[in-house]
This record gives C-alpha cells, sequence and structure tokens, in this order.
C-alpha cells in the first residue's frame, strides 16, 4: 500500500502559491511532514483528504486515483483535521454511534462492538457517558482519532495533533499513533519537530509551498554530521554572527544566545562540534528559503 502525489499545484485566488509541484511516495507506516506554519502543510492534508481540489497534479492510493474518486477515497479515509468541532452537550459514545452510521455501519449492534472497541481503544471507555465538552485537549485529541478509526480506513491523516497538549497526553497520543501505524498509511502534519523524530519512519519537509527533503529522519542527520556547530553568544552580537556564519538556529538560555551553525568546514573561534540532531536537519533545509531565526 502506498500513495503516490506527483506534480501537486495549488494557487489560491490572492496569489498565494500553496502548492509548488509536489511529488511525494508516502509507504505504509508513520510518515511526517515537517514544515514552519504556512508552508502548505494543512492544503496538502485537506486535498489528499478530497475536501479542496488541486490546479493540476495527481493523487494516487495504490491504483484509485483520489482526485477522480473523492467518495471511494472518503470510505477509506479517516481525517483529524487541526480544528475539529464537536458537540458540547453529547456523549463521546453517542456522538461515536452517529458517526458510525453515517460511515455505513447500519446495525445497531455492530455499532455498538465498534464503538465500544473503539472507546477502549483510545482510552476514553470510562468516559463514554461524559459530555464532549467537558473533555481535556487530550481527550479531544484522542475521541478525534476515535471517530477517524470509525470504518477502519486505509489512509489516515492527523493535522497538528499534539499542539497545545501537556507532555503526558502528548505521549498518549504518541503510543496511539504509533500503534496505529503499524497496519495503515498515517500522515502526520506538524511543526513540531518531536513528533516526528518520536513516530515516524519517513518523513518530508516543505515550506512555501516547495518540497525541501524527503527520506529517512536518520538519513538526514547523517547527512549533517561533522557540520554543525554551536557557541554561546551575547543577543545583540548575532547580526554580525548572521553576517559571516550560517546561522540555523538560535535559543535563549539564561540571558545568552545558544546559536548553531552549519559549515563544511571546521570552525574555530569558540564554535564547538555539536552532534546533528532532527532538529538542525529541519531549520537547515528551511533556511534556504526563510530566516529560521525569525519564524
Amino acid at each position: 500500500m502506498k500513495l503516490v502525489i506527483n506534480a501537486l499545484t495549488k494557487t489560491y485566488p490572492n496569489g498565494v502559491k500553496a502548492l509548488n509541484g509536489i511529488d511525494l511516495t508516502i509507504p505504509k507506516g508513520m510518515f511526517g511532514l515537517l514544515g514552519p506554519n504556512g508552508a502548505g502543510k494543512s492544503t496538502l492534508m485537506r486535498t489528499i483528504a478530497t475536501l479542496q481540489d488541486a490546479d493540476s497534479g495527481s493523487i494516487f492510493l495504490d491504483e484509485t486515483d483520489v482526485l477522480a474518486n473523492k467518495q471511494a477515497i472518503r470510505e477509506k479515509l479517516g481525517y483529524l483535521p487541526q480544528d475539529f468541532g464537536l458537540y458540547p452537550r453529547i456523549s463521546a459514545e453517542v456522538m461515536l454511534d452517529h458517526i458510525a452510521e453515517m460511515k455505513g455501519v447500519r446495525e445497531k449492534k455492530d455499532r455498538k462492538y465498534l464503538v465500544e472497541s473503539l472507546l477502549t481503544k483510545v482510552n476514553l471507555y470510562q468516559h463514554r457517558k461524559k459530555a464532549l465538552g467537558t473533555y481535556s485537549g487530550g481527550m479531544r485529541q484522542r475521541f478525534g482519532i476515535a471517530q477517524a478509526l470509525a470504518g477502519n480506513p486505509s489512509l489516515i491523516i492527523v493535522d497538528e495533533p499534539t499542539a497545545g497538549l501537556d507532555p503526558s497526553e502528548r505521549n498518549r497520543f504518541y503510543n496511539l499513533l504509533s500503534e496505529l501505524g503499524e497496519n495503515t498509511i498515517v500522515i502526520l502534519s506538524t511543526h513540531i519537530v518531536e513528533d516526528i523524530s518520536t513516530l515516524c519512519s519517513h518523513m518530508a519537509i516543505i515550506c512555501q509551498g516547495e518540497l525541501l527533503m524527503e527520506g529517512k529522519p536518520q538519513d538526514g542527520i547523517h547527512e549533517l554530521k561533522d557540520r554543525i556547530y554551536e557557541k554561546s553568544i551575547q543577543k545583540d552580537e548575532l547580526p554580525q554572527y548572521k553576517d559571516g556564519y550560517r546561522v540555523i538556529s538560535t535559543k535563549l538560555i539564561a540571558g545568552r544566545l545558544s546559536m548553531r551553525v552549519e559549515s563544511e568546514i571546521p570552525l574555530e573561534n569558540g564554535f564547538a562540534p555539536a552532534k546533528p540532531e532532527l532538529e538542525d536537519v529541519y531549520f537547515s533545509h528551511i533556511s534556504r528559503m526563510v530566516d529560521p531565526v525569525t519564524i
């Protein structure tokens, strides 16, 4: 099973080119789509989910033409958008039963079994009688996954799923997504590098509608071996360093900037070699198009 995207383009009426000839092959398992806000990630996810049309290009799920057979894809799709609406006064089990019926589960006993199994899977069974409006952010996200799983989808799309979650809720969500990725294609769209490094065996980086990198996270890290250096500087020194070095990221620590620089030649002048991380891969690529220090 694989999803193949070829030469996909999308320009909005205001002239913003959200997708510019995107080519991607996404295999079964967890696939991370990483990029800053406004990079085109959500546009790509909505297009794959058949919620909007592309200007040109193609998307195939195995032999099925996604753009030409939208209903066929919707029957195979589980989608958790960044912001999804809930009826706050309805309980989880009633809402999920309604969603299951809309997805074609007609028999009441079949829906009951499905609802119970899904709520158990996402660790919400004990909260099934509670109104959705009383759920925490993490519980809402887990319910979102439960509704996305109704209908046994072969393609699951989750858009910025961990934004706003506390560390314990994020860990629970990681475990759930990892389990899902064992048997289906799961596309995880995010701007949080930790989500990708924790979950995904394959990834891509997108910025300003352009595909900048596709591959395994560890391969990207390996390409930066012996090319990342760090140095602690005063904040007002940053402009002069940006003039002379390829600064890819900074962090403010105890009033000083911890600066990371990419260089193909060894650096002295107080720079120390640093072990590359996936965050360096991300900033290395997007710094070719935007200033990562200011985004």
